[in-house]
């Protein structure tokens, strides 16, 4: 006899938290970088913390998601991880971000090919990737405004 186990994952939304993100639109990188350091402060965590904003229809913040801690130079990223927390929270698009404890915001070459896996993923998928935001001492870099992600 084969046992076969029945899952049911359901997206339950409950009011309260620190934050009302609800009305958080997201209009530009800077918007994003300053929602990121408001609720998370990453900016001064000692490792890389890598994280996304998932956003619904309108560009407003649905979640803030931290999905990896890592160490003082990078942190571990699977598109599978990314891609499972915006289709549990319905988002239409999302926004990569994660801290450089060095505080230069230069992105390495993995920072690089990690956000072109996760475009590339995003798009099969249906839920593109509208940037990355790095942040460190202050700064931020964004993808998107270097013109290294193309929108629309």
């Amino acid at each position: 006899m084969i046992t076969i186990s029945v899952y049911s994952v359901k997206q339950v939304k409950t009011k309260g938290g620190l934050y009302n993100l609800d009305s958080k639109v997201i209009r530009s990188p800077r918007d994003a970088y300053q929602i990121i350091q408001t609720v998370l402060d990453i900016e001064h965590e000692a490792t890389e913390v890598f994280g996304i904003l998932t956003l619904n229809v309108k560009m407003a913040v649905a979640g803030i998601h931290v999905l990896s801690t890592g160490g003082l130079s990078s942190a571990i990223v699977h598109p599978r991880e990314v891609f499972k927390a915006a289709i549990l929270n319905n988002a239409t698009s999302i926004i990569c971000f994660h801290n450089h404890p060095s505080g230069d915001i230069s992105p390495s070459l993995e920072d690089i090919k990690m956000t072109e896996r996760l475009k590339d993923a995003g798009e099969l998928m249906g839920i593109p990737l509208m940037d990355h935001v790095i942040i460190g001492d202050g700064q931020y870099f964004s993808f998107q405004e270097q013109g290294m992600i193309i929108v629309g």
